[in-house]
């Protein structure tokens, strides 16, 4: 694994990449510096037997993190978990009933020396998929570095569709409609713009695909049903909402209670994602893989906030439900030396043993990469990879594009 600087830049790149969906590449720093989200020149290239090893740590997780939700489903330690108890029905039939389930990511520290370890997995709704699946795909057929590319996303998210959906066919009799959902409240175009392009997938595998606002999803009081603006009923939904917002909501216990019914919506993710979603699975996998001398080297040791070792100095405290790195503290000889701010926290924490990132320092500064693994169908898929300058990758980090065997 190498950071590699100097690469092709393409005439009218960040045309280009606008373009392909990634209407969000322009960000803003708190200083007021508008800068670009995409890094068009430098990328990181893996040989072969790295993307390898990479796939196979990626699938043994996936298998760790069922047995995990099989250990808190049969153990109930949904309140240790911090998950509420209006979903814990929900979460066990459907753990038990398996409904689609399209995606996922896992966020992982590499440096191409020892294993991948896991830092946590976004399970529920992981963004960052039109620039892994689309955009970097583009990139690497137009400079035709590398000689290829760990992206099997597009192929792998249209199969998912089909099987899932297929399978809710022949259970249901009817063949299904797909609304995606997101919400207006997200300003920046991302949301929209990763339902558009599992749009895209969707109609590829053959199904009707609607776009739908979250704020315009109708209950009817009637019959407890839910129906886009257009009067038609939610088959199936894919929304970029999350479960631990979505259960708070006004309408939170009425999703939950139609989903539980015949012929209720089918909701992607499914609701017991919210087992992955939150960090307190860190623990959970620590606890039953951290001694297993094959499975234990993809994670780094995880404690609940108040089980940590009381030797620790060196750690990482994470909230259960946070995202894009809000209130998370990295505590170095028992000092906080980083911390970003946020509205999370007040559901718990874990702290997790500090790693810091591998630093593929340039000319213009240090570079931190987390490699995001996809998982489609509970299969490995590809890899998008955010760097960024600080030990905390947060919303203004860059997302860097990669090769395989461009030696």
């Amino acid at each position: 694994m190498r950071r590699v600087e100097g690469g092709v830049v393409r005439p009218g790149w960040e045309a280009e990449v606008e373009a392909q969906g990634l209407v969000y590449n322009r960000t803003t720093t708190p200083g007021g510096e508008v800068r670009s989200y995409w890094r068009e020149g430098p990328f990181y290239d893996f040989t072969a037997a790295e993307v390898e090893r990479l796939e196979g740590a990626v699938a043994q997780l996936f298998e760790m993190c069922v047995a995990a939700g099989d250990h808190v489903v049969d153990n109930d330690l949904f309140d240790r978990m911090g998950i509420p108890l209006i979903a814990r029905s929900g979460i066990r039939a459907t753990w038990e009933g398996e409904p689609p389930s399209v995606y996922g990511r896992f966020d992982l520290r590499y440096d191409g020396e020892g294993p991948p370890k896991l830092l946590e997995f976004n399970a529920d709704t992981p963004t960052g998929l039109v620039e892994s699946a689309v955009t970097q795909w583009n990139w690497h057929l137009f400079t035709g570095q590398g000689r290829d590319q760990w992206n099997a996303l597009h192929e792998k998210l249209v199969a998912a569709w089909q099987r899932n959906l297929t399978r809710w066919e022949r259970r249901t009799g009817l063949r299904p409609r797909v609304h995606l959902a997101w919400t207006s409240a997200e300003t920046s175009g991302e949301d929209r713009m990763t339902v558009a392009y599992l749009m895209d997938t969707v109609v590829q595998a053959g199904y009707e695909a609607v776009e739908v606002l979250v704020e315009d999803i109708a209950l009817d009081s009637a019959d407890g049903r839910f129906y886009d603006p257009s009067g038609r009923h939610l088959d199936v939904v894919f929304k970029l909402y999350p479960w631990e917002w979505l259960v708070d909501d006004e309408f939170g216990a009425a999703v939950l209670a139609d989903a539980a019914r015949p012929g209720g919506t089918t909701w992607v993710e499914p609701v017991y994602k919210m087992l992955w979603s939150t960090k307190a699975l860190l623990p959970v996998l620590w606890q039953l893989f951290g001694s297993d001398p094959v499975l234990g080297q993809y994670l780094l040791p995880a404690y609940f906030a108040d089980e940590m070792p009381s030797t620790w100095r060196d750690y990482v405290r994470k909230p259960l439900w946070g995202r894009e790195g809000a209130n998370v503290q990295i505590v170095r000889d028992g000092q906080v030396v980083t911390a970003l701010p946020g509205r999370y926290g007040t559901e718990g924490f874990v702290v997790q043993e500090f790693a810091p990132l591998p630093d593929f320092a340039g000319v213009d500064g240090p570079h931190h990469p987390v490699l995001g693994a996809w998982v489609v169908d509970g299969e490995p898929a590809g890899l998008g990879i955010r760097e960024s300058d600080g030990l905390i990758t947060d919303n203004l980090s860059f997302f860097v594009p990669h090769t395989v065997d461009a030696r």
